[in-house]
C-alpha cells in the first residue's frame, strides 16, 4: 500500500484538500477541524501516483483546478451543490456533463452485495463510469487500515469523495480505479474450470461415487464445493442452531483427511462452506483450543461470540478453527456471511473484514460476497441464492457485465438457480451455456430432492448440450487463464466499453465482451414454439464476425436478432481473433497446461495474441496478407492444431523453423484444421493457408431451408418462403407474406448476415 499522495498533487486550504490523482480522477476532502486522512481505506489503498499536469487558478471568490479532462470550480467553503462543481471535457454535451456536489449518476450501474432471492433485476450500486461522463465514489464512511495491518473506523465527520471525470473513456476510468484501489489478483488456474456444488447431505462414499460418475460421463470438474452439511448441523438447541459449524460430521465423513485426499487424487480442489456468525459453541471439536487461545475457561461452556473487531479472536479464528481443517486438505473457504454490515465497532463491516483477512491468510483466493468498492481485491465473489426463473437468468448477464464498472471481475453465480421456481430443462440448459461464458462456472442448487444439476438427470437434448458446454469450459481454460493473468481489465465487459458513443451498444444487456477476442450473446428466454429457436438481440461492431461454435459469418455495424436452437448460443469473434483452447475433446478435471493446444484463427485481418501460462508466454501471430499463422517459441514442447473457422478451400502447409514437417489436415464442411505434432519448445511453428484468405459465404439457401424445415407452420407457406428466397428479392416478397415476427427475424438473420 502507498496511501499518501505526492504533495505536488495536492491543493489545500484550512478545511479542504484537493488531490489530483490522475488527469481524470480527483479526491475532494472537507473537514471542519482541518485534519485529513492519509491512511489506506477499504476503497483507496494507493494514492501515490505520478502527478498529472494540472493548473490552479486562484481567484478572489473561488479556486479552479484544471486538467486535460476536467475543470473543477470550488468556493472554498463547506461542500455545497452551488459551491462545488466539475465540468467534464472530451466533447460531451454540457447538458449532462457538469457534476455538482451531491449528485451521483448511476445510469450504468455497478454491482450489488447479493442476488439472494432475486427473481429478476435488482437495483445496482453505482460504478465509476456513466453516460454523463462523471461518477463518484464516496469514501467518507469506509473504515481504514493502519500501518500495522489492523483497522480503524475513526474517520468520522469528514467528507471524502473520489470524482471520476473520464467522459466516455470507460476503459481509462477503470484503469484509474485500479490504480487507486489496487489491481485484480489473478485467481489460480484450477479455479477457471467447472465447480460442482449442491446443498445436500453427501457421505464420503456418495460424493466420491458422484465424482467417478462425472468422470465416466466425460464431465470435468476442477473444484468440489461442500455446502454446510460437511459439519454438524443437528445440535442440541441449548447451543443454538447448526448454521455455524467447524466440526466434521463423522457420520457422513468418517475419515475427512482420507476423503479429501481422494478428492484431490481425482484432480479437484475443495472448498467448505462456513457461516461464521454464531461463533464457536462448546460442542465444537475446536472449542477447548479456542477457549485456551482467548484465555477462557472451557469448563463453563460459554459460547465464544464471533467478533471480527477483536484482534485476538481473529488470530484464533484462523490458527485454531481453520488451520486444522486446512491440514485435513481444505484448499479454500466459502465465506457465506449473511448477517449484515454491522459489528461491535460502528463502521466496520464484518464481511469486509472476512474477505480481507481470509484473502491475506490464504494467499491465493477466497470465495465470498461483495462488500463494496475495493472488493475486487478479494476474488471470487458468491452472488447469492438466486431464484430459478427465466427472469433471474435474464438479469445475470447484465449484472455480471456491469460489475466491471466497479472493477469487480470474478462473479460466481448459482448456475441453474438456487431455489423455488419450476423444473424447466430448457432454462437449465441455457443457464449452463451462460455459465460456460461467465467468470466462474459453478453449478449449484438448494437442498431439495427434485432440484439437481447432474446432466444425466435431464433428457437427451438438454443433457447433450450441458455436457458439451461443461467440456467446452475446460477447453477454454488456456484462453481464460491468459485473460486472468492479464488482469488489467475484467474478463467480462459491457459492449459500450467498445463503442461508448453508439447508442446500440447500450441496448444489448445480454451481450458482452468475453476477454479480448470473444463477444457472447447469452440466450435468456425460451424458444419460440413455431420456429423452435430462441433469440437474442445483438449488436455487431464494424468488421466481419464469425460465430466460432457454428461458423456462421456476419457483417458488422448492425443490430439484429440472433437465433439458436438448444445446442448452442452466439459466441462471436472478429476477423483477426486468435483463441487458444485445450485440444482434448474431453479434458481432465485438473486444467493443467495442455500438451496439445488448438488455436482458433479467424481470417480476414491481422491478429496477435500472447498465450500466458504459469510456465511462460507463447506468441501467436496471424498475418492476413501472407495467410500465415506463427506460434512460438514457448515454454514447452507440444502438439498444435490450428483451426480456421468459416475457412474452406485452402491447402495448409506446415513448417517448423522454416523446415517442412508432416501435418494432419482435416477439411470440414465449414472449417479447416491442421495438426503438427511434437513441436519443440524452442521452435517456431508456421502454418500457411495461402495469401489473403477469405471467409466463406454463408449457404443462405441451405440455412433458410433448415429453419423452414423445423418450423411448425403450413407446408404451403414454407414453399412460398423458399421460393421468395430463391427469387433474388426475398425481403420484398417476405414482407407481403405476413409472417409472424419470430419467423421473420429468424429468416432475416440469415438473409441479412452478409452484404451482397
Amino acid at each position: 500500500m502507498h496511501p499518501v499522495a505526492d504533495p505536488q498533487a495536492v491543493v489545500r486550504g484550512d478545511r479542504y484538500r484537493i488531490t489530483v490523482l490522475t488527469d481524470g480522477l480527483v479526491r475532494l476532502e472537507y473537514a471542519e477541524d482541518g485534519v485529513f486522512e492519509d491512511r489506506a481505506s477499504t476503497f483507496a489503498v494507493n494514492r501515490r501516483l505520478p502527478v498529472p499536469e494540472f493548473r490552479v487558478l486562484d481567484g478572489d471568490h473561488e479556486i479552479e483546478v484544471v486538467t486535460s479532462r476536467f475543470r473543477l470550480t470550488y468556493d472554498r467553503g463547506p461542500f455545497t451543490t452551488s459551491g462545488l462543481s466539475l465540468a467534464v471535457g472530451g466533447g460531451i454535451s454540457t447538458y449532462h456533463s457538469v457534476w455538482r456536489y451531491g449528485e451521483t449518476p448511476d445510469d450504468l450501474g455497478g454491482t450489488a452485495r447479493t442476488l439472494d432471492n432475486a427473481d429478476g433485476a435488482i437495483p445496482l450500486e453505482p460504478g465509476v463510469v456513466s453516460r454523463w461522463g462523471f461518477a463518484v465514489v464516496d469514501d467518507s464512511r469506509s473504515f481504514l487500515f493502519d500501518g500495522e495491518g489492523w483497522v480503524s473506523a475513526d474517520n468520522i465527520h469528514r467528507v471524502d469523495l473520489y470524482v471520476f471525470a473520464y467522459g466516455h473513456d470507460y476503459t481509462e476510468a477503470l484503469k484509474a480505479f485500479y490504480a487507486v484501489s489496487g489491481p485484480q489478483p489473478a485467481v489460480p488456474r484450477w479455479a477457471l474450470g467447472n465447480w460442482w456444488s449442491r446443498f445436500h447431505a453427501y457421505t464420503d462414499e456418495s460424493y466420491l461415487a458422484l465424482l467417478d460418475r462425472f468422470r465416466d460421463e466425460g464431465l470435468p470438474f476442477s473444484v468440489g464445493v461442500l455446502d454446510m452439511d460437511w459439519h454438524l448441523t443437528d445440535v442440541d438447541p441449548r447451543y443454538g442452531s447448526g448454521w455455524t459449524g467447524y466440526t466434521w460430521n463423522r457420520s457422513l465423513f468418517a475419515d475427512p483427511p482420507q476423503f479429501l485426499k481422494q478428492v484431490h487424487d481425482r484432480g479437484l480442489r475443495v472448498t467448505l462452506n462456513v457461516h461464521p456468525a454464531d461463533g464457536v459453541r462448546a460442542y465444537e471439536d475446536a472449542y477447548p483450543a479456542m477457549a485456551a487461545a482467548l484465555g477462557r475457561d472451557p469448563a463453563g461452556e460459554e459460547p465464544i461470540a464471533f467478533d471480527v473487531t477483536d484482534r485476538r479472536f481473529l488470530t484464533a479464528y484462523f490458527e485454531v478453527l481453520h488451520r486444522g481443517l486446512e491440514a485435513d486438505g481444505v484448499d479454500f473457504w466459502w465465506l457465506d456471511w449473511q448477517s449484515g454490515p454491522h459489528s461491535r465497532v460502528a463502521g466496520i463491516d464484518p464481511l469486509w473484514m472476512l474477505n480481507h483477512f481470509h484473502f491475506i491468510d490464504n494467499g491465493a483466493m477466497t470465495f465470498s460476497r461483495y462488500a463494496g468498492p475495493g472488493s475486487h481485491r478479494y476474488p471470487v465473489g458468491f452472488s447469492g441464492d438466486a431464484v430459478i426463473s427465466w427472469a433471474s437468468l435474464a438479469f445475470q448477464p447484465r449484472f455480471t457485465a456491469t460489475a466491471a464498472n466497479i472493477g469487480y471481475g470474478w462473479w460466481s453465480h448459482d448456475i441453474g438457480g438456487h431455489l423455488n421456481g419450476v423444473r424447466d430443462d430448457e432454462l437449465a440448459t441455457r443457464w449452463v451455456q451462460f455459465g460456460c461464458f461467465s467468470p466462474i462456472l459453478r453449478l449449484h442448487s438448494t437442498r431439495h430432492p427434485f432440484i439437481h444439476k447432474e446432466p444425466w438427470s435431464f433428457p437427451a437434448p438438454a443433457r447433450e448440450a450441458m455436457t458439451a458446454f461443461l467440456r467446452l469450459r475446460h477447453r477454454l481454460v488456456p484462453y481464460l487463464h491468459t485473460m486472468n493473468r492479464r488482469a488489467d481489465l475484467p474478463l467480462v465487459l459491457p459492449m459500450y466499453y467498445r463503442a461508448p458513443s453508439f447508442d446500440g451498444a447500450y441496448e444489448v444487456p445480454n451481450q458482452y465482451q468475453f476477454g479480448s477476442e470473444l463477444v457472447v450473446a447469452a440466450i435468456t428466454s425460451p424458444a419460440d414454439s413455431r420456429t423452435g429457436l430462441a433469440r437474442v438481440k445483438a449488436w455487431l461492431p464494424e468488421g466481419t464476425w464469425v460465430d466460432v461454435l457454428t461458423d456462421l459469418v456476419y457483417d458488422g455495424d448492425r443490430t439484429m436478432y440472433l437465433h439458436r436452437d438448444l445446442t448452442t448460443i452466439p459466441v462471436l469473434a472478429a476477423s483477426g481473433a486468435i483463441v487458444p483452447l485445450d485440444a482434448d475433446a474431453v479434458p481432465g478435471n485438473d486444467p493443467v497446461e495442455p500438451a496439445h493446444l488448438e488455436i482458433l484463427v479467424v481470417a480476414g485481418a491481422d491478429g496477435s495474441f500472447d498465450l500466458i501460462e504459469d510456465s511462460g508466454v507463447t506468441p501467436l501471430r496471424w498475418d492476413q496478407e501472407a495467410g500465415s499463422l506463427t506460434a512460438g517459441p514457448g515454454p514447452r514442447a507440444r502438439t498444435w492444431t490450428s483451426t480456421f473457422p468459416a475457412l474452406t478451400g485452402v491447402d495448409p502447409v506446415a513448417t517448423v523453423d522454416d523446415l517442412p514437417v508432416p501435418a494432419e489436415i482435416h477439411r470440414g464442411e465449414t472449417r479447416t484444421s491442421i495438426t503438427v505434432r511434437d513441436v519443440p519448445a524452442t521452435a517456431t511453428l508456421r502454418i500457411d493457408v495461402g495469401a489473403r484468405p477469405r471467409l466463406r459465404r454463408n449457404d443462405v439457401t441451405a440455412l433458410i431451408f433448415a429453419r423452414l424445415d423445423r418450423a411448425q407452420i403450413a407446408y404451403s407457406l414454407k414453399t412460398r418462403v423458399l421460393a421468395a428466397v430463391e427469387s433474388g428479392r426475398p425481403l420484398t416478397v417476405l414482407q407481403a407474406l405476413d409472417l409472424d415476427h419470430e419467423l421473420f427475424t429468424a429468416l432475416g438473420e440469415i438473409l441479412l448476415s452478409q452484404e451482397d
